[in-house]
């Protein structure tokens, strides 16, 4: 029996290793044909993934105030991201993401562009039939929730002078020279907002962290003639680098544009988050105003709380014009009310959203209808997440008004061209081959070895039928003797 269980057990492993080489002989395979397959990827759409995202498929009729938006405006919005697009693949045609799946968006978003330019002019209905036949709305959430988040920005108008005076002392300044990103060999272009490490470079290799806010308000930039211009105080400075541009009003009534080029590489952290840390206001009391007006009233305790958030941001002089609006991170200039800024490391810039929410535009506690088409035009180092967006509201007093109130929830609605439409990739993704299994047996019929191999089926004798025997009556056998038992005495 023991003898058996061995040959059993023998057999068993013999079969599992067979099964083990047919599977690395599949997997070679596949690696094999990897290479073939490369060149038809653009037939086989594979389903679209975002990490720690969720999102569902939706229906154009399923999005409220879809039919009430002026798609013509949209539309239009929608086009200046395509110019930018054009723009840079001609600038550099081999270039390419490190993300594959980003690549792959803005690869569908290039064509989709070259559809909508061939399609202008279009009125409002054919520029709502045009979204319809070209995206599929996606419903997209970070992992867990069941909104996203929505903030205001806008571009501040702010007195300042060319030189110090006794009124503007507070410098603002342009990229310091010994500004690095690790691993970042090319000159000029955009600074990385994210994603690699920014610092001070000491020596030919060392890079160190660069100065923080309070550093550099203590003076650890002074002589290095970087001053664009000043503003009165370091909570103008704050406000235009929370902003990411503004409108400098100087003393001569010169408006001197400039936006964001760079930053110190220490992460953002939100002064209305360290005062409400701090007790001295309530969620619901939190705005940029109250945040000003807070920080004008209590000079000593600003300075405080300026210097919690670490972050710095260094500007460049733009050749706008004052009429013009300000330019997001694509290189296109806003659109108030249709452009938002993203997180730049999910999303690629151009791509088209659909939000709906009720905001607090006109008035701190009157909600607004906001159901509009918008796009992905800009980025900021507070904005994180999948459906987390800043809402650009143009420049002025007004605008600042309104981007201040918000801090609201909002249904999300990706548009994601249809050549990636997950529903459809789901349909066209292959099913993976079927592999054999380790303790599978498989059956075949044993040939006959007597059989010669000349001679077929119909040569083989058959056997004889044997003779029939007649029945014989039945004898009963005869008692069989009991045993004898010896009995011990």
């Amino acid at each position: 029996m023991t003898a058996l269980c061995r040959r059993i057990r023998l057999l068993i492993l013999l079969v599992g290793l067979a099964g083990v080489s047919l599977a690395a002989q599949d997997v070679a395979l596949g690696q094999e044909d990897h290479q073939d397959g490369v060149q038809d990827s653009h037939q086989i759409r594979q389903p679209i993934k975002f990490p720690d995202t969720q999102y569902e498929p939706v229906d154009w009729g399923s999005l409220s105030g879809w039919d009430d938006d002026d798609h013509e405006t949209a539309f239009a919005t929608y086009l200046s991201s395509c110019r930018a697009l054009n723009i840079k693949q001609r600038r550099s045609n081999s270039r390419v993401s490190q993300n594959l799946q980003l690549t792959g968006v803005a690869a569908a978003l290039r064509d989709v562009c070259d559809r909508a330019q061939a399609a202008i002019p279009l009125d409002d209905e054919g520029a709502k039939k045009f979204f319809e036949e070209n995206f599929r709305p996606l419903h997209i959430d970070k992992l867990g929730d069941t909104a996203g988040f929505l903030t205001g920005y806008y571009e501040p108008i702010i007195d300042g002078s060319r030189v110090p005076t006794g009124d503007f002392t507070a410098p603002l300044y342009r990229r310091p020279p010994n500004l690095v990103a690790s691993g970042r060999r090319k000159l000029g272009g955009a600074f990385p907002s994210k994603g690699v490490f920014v610092g001070r470079r000491v020596g030919r290799r060392k890079i160190v962290p660069y100065y923080t806010r309070a550093e550099i308000e203590d003076g650890a930039l002074d002589g290095w003639h970087l001053e664009i211009c000043y503003l009165r105080d370091p909570v103008d400075v704050l406000f235009a680098q929370i902003q990411g541009s503004a409108r400098i009003r100087l003393e001569d009534g010169t408006i001197l544009r400039v936006n964001y080029d760079s930053h110190n590489g220490w992460p953002y952290t939100p002064v209305g988050k360290v005062l409400l840390d701090m007790k001295v206001m309530t969620k619901d009391q939190v705005s940029m105003q109250s945040i000003r007006d807070w920080m004008e009233a209590n000079p000593d305790q600003a300075k405080d709380v300026r210097r919690a958030n670490k972050s710095y941001v260094f500007f460049r002089i733009t050749d706008l014009a004052t009429e013009d609006e300000a330019v997001g991170a694509e290189g296109v200039p806003l659109m108030p009310g249709r452009s938002i800024a993203v997180d730049h490391s999910l999303h690629t810039y151009g791509l088209p959203f659909f939000i709906a929410a009720d905001l607090p535009i006109a008035a701190e506690k009157t909600a607004t209808k906001f159901d509009r088409l918008v796009v992905a035009q800009d980025t900021g180092s507070a904005i994180i997440g999948p459906a987390r967006a800043d809402i650009y509201f143009g420049a002025g007093d007004e605008a600042a008004r309104a981007a201040g109130r918000i801090k609201s929830p909002g249904d999300f609605y990706m548009l994601l061209p249809r050549a990636l439409d997950p529903v459809e990739a789901g349909r066209d993704t292959p099913l993976p081959p079927e592999r054999p299994s380790p303790f599978g047996f498989a059956t075949t019929t044993m040939e006959d070895p007597t059989v010669p191999d000349s001679a077929s089926a119909q040569d083989v004798p058959l056997p004889e039928p044997k003779p029939d025997i007649a029945p014989t009556a039945s004898v009963s056998p005869a008692p069989k003797a009991k045993a004898k038992t010896r009995q011990k005495k």
